[in-house]
């Protein structure tokens, strides 16, 4: 069964935890964001397969109700808690709540260790969630079952979750790489769910081809001790829920006045 949980940041909070957020940040940044004061690569700069597509505006209410789906990236693996995981970091970046369905070893063919296969769990979603925005995250699990019948898996998730949700905005978030140089199969997902994503014109994410994880940062982004097996770090967690947040702020059409 697919591990789903909230997280709300509360309106009357938002501006408070933000100031303290921002005092906390200031005094470690020199220490551990060098991405800090780096702009992010575009998807153009890329030359991604679905940068060519028509993407349409991503719009969302001031406290966005978030439905994060995935692998163990997002169940928060390797995490201090998995609450401190990127899919629930992401609700305090974007002033809203998250709601966190991830499953380790899952993947769009592969089945997971504490639930099924994308497929099987896109079914089994409760209609009732009613997101403003889904993100479909991963997966590098599916790496080493080969392409057959990806594209198909792929498609019935994506006609499934759309189906149940017509009213919210999907946003795939494409695999990430676990180690480096970034394996070929892991390669070939991510431009099979940017050339998918582009035939629809939803927007598409790729942290393979926006290079977040590289050299410079790898040690600290991932977890390569045996507890950790190669997924993210809390740092690494809170990292990325940034680069989510920066990569969302591009495709919206009506983000908040600063």
């Amino acid at each position: 069964m697919s591990r789903v949980v909230s997280r709300r940041i509360p309106r009357n909070l938002a501006v408070l935890l933000a100031l303290a957020c921002a005092v906390s940040l200031v005094a470690v940044t020199a220490l551990w964001r060098p991405w800090a004061g780096e702009a992010p690569t575009s998807r153009a700069d890329a030359g991604s397969a679905g940068s060519t597509g028509v993407v349409a505006g991503l719009e969302l209410p001031e406290n966005p109700r978030v439905l994060v789906f995935g692998d163990s990236w997002t169940y928060g693996s390797a995490a201090t808690s998995p609450d401190e995981g990127y899919a629930y970091v992401l609700a305090d970046l974007l002033e809203g709540e998250t709601i966190v369905d991830g499953v380790r070893g899952s993947g769009y063919l592969k089945t997971g260790l504490d639930g099924g296969t994308f497929v099987e769990r896109a079914q089994e979603l409760d209609p009732a969630l009613s997101p403003d925005l889904v993100i479909v995250q991963g997966s590098i699990n599916d790496r080493k079952l080969g392409s057959d019948g990806y594209a198909d898996a792929v498609t019935t998730v994506w006609d499934t979750i759309a189906s149940i949700y017509p009213d919210a905005t999907i946003v795939i978030l494409g695999p990430a790489p676990q180690v480096l140089p970034v394996e070929k199969a892991t390669a070939r997902i991510d431009n099979d769910l940017a050339q998918l994503a582009a035939e629809r014109g939803w927007p598409y994410i790729s942290p393979v081809q926006e290079a977040w994880i590289t050299p410079a940062n790898y040690s600290w982004v991932i977890d390569t001790s045996a507890t950790g097996r190669d997924h993210p770090t809390t740092a690494g967690h809170a990292y990325l829920a940034e680069r989510v947040a920066e990569a969302l702020s591009t495709f919206r059409v009506n983000a908040p006045a600063q």
